[in-house]
C-alpha cells in the first residue's frame, strides 16, 4: 500500500515539474518576444549621407530635406543601403515596424501597445449582450461570412492577427502557436511569430473546418497593415510591375505582412507630416462624380495627392495641410466595399478584377444605398428573402461627421488620442492607445466638461449607450418580423410586384440597421442621427409587413370564389 503511495506521489511530482517547466518555457517565450520588440534608436545622418540616396529617389527629396526627419541617415529605415548604392539592382529592405519609430518617440510607442483589459478577444457581437445578438442576426444576414464570426475591436495591435484567426477569414487556415494562451498577449510583436499555417502544402483560399468561411482578400489586409505598401499600385490595380494586387492570392499576401497599423498611415517617414495612404480614400477624397462627407465639408482639410510611383506603376499618397482624425482615422473606420459582389440589376458577379471591390463611399447612412446602386453594386442575397443586401464594415468616421462634437471641431484625437504627461520628464505627448475615453476621462471629457466628476462622465456615456442600443433592438424586433413574412407569403403564391416591392424595402430597412451593428461607438459619436436612422429602419419594415399582407390578402380574395364548395342542388 505504502509503495502504490509512493509511487502515485512521485508521479504526481513529476507530472508538477513537467508543468512548471512548460509554464516557464512559455512565459520565457512571451518574453522573448517582448524583448524582441525593444525599440532601437534610429541612426542620425552623422553615419549615413542622403545626399546620394536623393539624386535618384526625386519624389522623396522635397519630403525628406524639409520635414523634421532630415537628421536621420537612410539607413535608420532601410537595411541593406550599402549594397544598394554598390549595386541599383539590389533593392534595400524597408522596415515597416512600429519599433523603428519607436527607438525615437518611445512615449507613442509604449502608449500604442498598452493593452485594454476592459476589452476581451474575441467577444462576438452575436452574444445576448452583444450590439447584434442572435437569433436576429443570424436570420437577418445569412448567407453572409459575418454569420460566422462577428467581433467587437480591440486594440490596434492585434488588428492583423484577429483578422487572420477569426473563423469567417481563412476557413480555418491559420492558428495561433500557444493555442488560446495566445490572448495573454500583450504589447507589439511580429504576427508569424505567434500564428502559423496548418495547412502550408497549398496556398488555396478555401474552407478547412466547419462553422467557417474564406471571406478574406488581398483589399482586406491594407486597412490592417500597410508592410505591402511599396509593391501595391494605386486601387490594389493588378499590374506586371506590382507584386500584389486585388487578385493576388490572399493566402500568399497575409503570409507576407507581419507588422499591424504601421505608424506610416499616418505619418509620412520622411516629412514626419501628417498623410494618408490608403488608395480607396485618396480616391474617394479627390473624385467629382458624386458628393461625398468631405466635398461638402466647408471646413476639410486639404488633401495633396503625390505620386510616389518609382518602381514603374502608380502609388499614391494623400500629404494632410494639418492632422484631422476624419481622414486619418478614416483611412479604416470608415465603411468600403472591399469583397466581391454582384450587380443587382443584372445579377452579375463582380470580382475582385474590378475596382469596386475596393471603393469608399464616403457618405453617411441616409446617403449610403444612392452611393452603391451609383456603381450597381450589392453584397450579397438574404437566404430566406432573396433581397439584394449591402453588408456594412464599421462607419465610425461617417456617424460622427456633422455631429455636435463635430461641428465644433473635436477631433477624433481629442477623445482617443488626448495630449498626456509623461510622469518621469514631465513633457507631454499625444497618447497612442487609441481607446474608449473612459479609459482617460480626466484627459478627455472632463477637460470640456468640468462641472462633472468622472463618475458623471462614465454614467452620461453608458446611459447613452443604453437608450441606443434600446432603438437597435427596437428595428432588429420588426426587421425580423418583416423577414419572417416572407415565407407565408410566398407559399400563396403573392405576385412577382408585391415580392419586389417588399425586397426594395427590405433592402432599405436593413440598411438602416445594419449600419449600426457596425459602428463603432455610435450611442457618443452621433446619438441622435441614430435615433433617426434606426426609426427609419422600423417604418420601412412595418411598410414592408404591410405589402406582404395586402398581397397575401388579395391573393387569397382571388383565389376563394374557385375554391369555394359547390351549392346544394334546389
Amino acid at each position: 500500500m505504502n509503495g502504490n503511495r509512493n509511487a502515485a506521489r512521485a508521479l504526481a511530482r513529476a507530472a508538477l515539474t513537467v508543468g512548471l517547466a512548460a509554464m516557464a518555457a512559455w512565459g520565457a517565450s512571451a518574453f522573448a518576444q517582448a524583448k524582441q520588440a525593444a525599440p532601437k534608436a534610429a541612426t542620425k545622418s552623422a553615419a549615413f549621407d542622403a545626399s546620394t540616396c536623393l539624386g535618384c529617389h526625386a519624389p522623396v527629396r522635397a519630403f525628406y530635406v524639409s520635414g523634421k526627419h532630415k537628421t536621420v541617415g537612410c539607413n535608420a529605415c532601410h537595411d541593406g543601403t550599402a549594397s544598394h548604392l554598390a549595386d541599383a539592382s539590389k533593392r534595400p529592405a524597408t522596415k515597416t515596424d512600429l519599433a523603428t519609430c519607436g527607438g525615437c518617440h518611445q512615449n507613442q510607442y509604449k502608449s500604442y501597445a498598452q493593452m485594454d483589459w476592459h476589452r476581451n478577444a474575441r467577444f462576438e457581437k452575436k452574444q445576448m449582450t452583444g450590439p447584434a445578438p442572435n437569433p436576429a442576426y443570424d436570420l437577418l444576414m445569412t448567407p453572409h461570412g459575418f454569420t460566422k464570426e462577428h467581433n467587437l475591436p480591440r486594440g490596434h495591435t492585434f488588428a492583423l492577427l484577429d483578422q487572420y484567426v477569426v473563423d469567417r477569414a481563412f476557413g480555418g487556415r491559420f492558428a495561433p502557436r500557444d493555442t488560446w494562451r495566445y490572448l495573454g498577449l500583450t504589447g507589439d510583436f511580429k504576427v508569424w511569430d505567434v500564428a502559423y499555417d496548418l495547412y502550408p502544402e497549398n496556398s488555396d483560399q478555401k474552407v478547412f473546418k466547419p462553422g467557417t468561411a474564406a471571406a478574406a482578400n488581398p483589399v482586406c489586409l491594407s486597412c490592417k497593415t500597410q508592410d505591402h505598401i511599396l509593391e501595391w499600385a494605386y486601387m490594389g490595380d493588378p499590374v506586371p510591375e506590382a507584386k500584389w494586387s486585388r487578385t493576388s492570392k490572399v493566402v500568399e499576401a497575409a503570409k507576407a505582412v507581419n507588422h499591424s497599423l504601421n505608424c506610416i498611415f499616418c505619418h509620412d517617414p520622411h516629412a514626419a507630416k501628417p498623410r494618408i495612404v490608403r488608395d480607396a480614400l485618396i480616391d474617394a477624397v479627390t473624385r467629382t462624380d458624386a458628393p461625398t462627407l468631405y466635398s461638402q465639408d466647408p471646413r476639410k482639410t486639404k488633401v495633396e495627392v503625390k505620386d510616389m510611383g518609382v518602381r514603374g506603376f502608380t502609388r499614391k499618397i494623400g500629404m494632410l495641410e494639418r492632422y484631422d482624425g476624419r481622414l486619418q482615422c478614416g483611412q479604416c473606420h470608415v465603411e468600403y466595399n472591399c469583397n466581391p459582389g454582384f450587380n443587382p440589376s443584372t445579377g452579375e458577379p463582380i470580382t475582385m478584377a474590378d475596382r469596386r471591390t475596393n471603393y469608399f463611399p464616403f457618405v453617411d447612412v441616409s446617403n449610403i444605398l444612392k452611393a452603391y446602386d451609383g456603381i450597381q453594386f450589392r453584397d450579397f442575397r438574404n437566404q430566406f428573402t432573396g433581397a439584394a443586401l449591402w453588408k456594412a464594415q464599421h462607419p465610425d468616421v461617417e456617424t460622427y461627421y456633422n455631429s455636435k462634437h463635430e461641428k465644433l471641431g473635436i477631433d477624433c484625437a481629442a477623445c482617443h488620442m488626448p495630449r498626456v504627461k509623461d510622469d518621469k520628464t514631465g513633457k507631454f505627448y499625444t497618447s497612442h492607445w487609441q481607446t474608449n475615453p473612459k479609459n482617460y476621462l480626466k484627459e478627455t471629457c472632463l477637460r470640456c466638461h468640468n462641472q462633472w466628476d468622472e463618475k458623471q462622465a462614465r454614467y452620461v456615456i453608458e446611459s447613452m449607450a443604453s437608450h441606443y442600443q434600446g432603438k437597435v433592438r427596437h428595428a432588429e424586433f420588426w426587421l425580423a418580423q418583416f423577414i419572417n413574412k416572407f415565407a407565408p407569403a410566398q407559399r400563396v403564391g403573392i405576385s412577382d410586384e408585391a415580392l419586389k416591392a417588399a425586397r426594395a424595402k427590405h433592402g432599405e430597412a436593413h440598411a438602416h440597421w445594419e449600419w449600426w451593428t457596425a459602428a463603432n461607438g455610435a450611442s457618443f459619436h452621433n446619438l441622435d442621427l441614430a435615433k433617426e436612422s434606426l426609426a427609419k429602419s422600423v417604418k420601412a419594415s412595418q411598410d414592408g409587413i404591410k405589402i406582404l399582407d395586402d398581397a397575401i390578402k388579395t391573393k387569397q380574395t382571388a383565389v376563394a370564389p374557385a375554391t369555394a364548395p359547390a351549392s346544394a342542388p334546389k
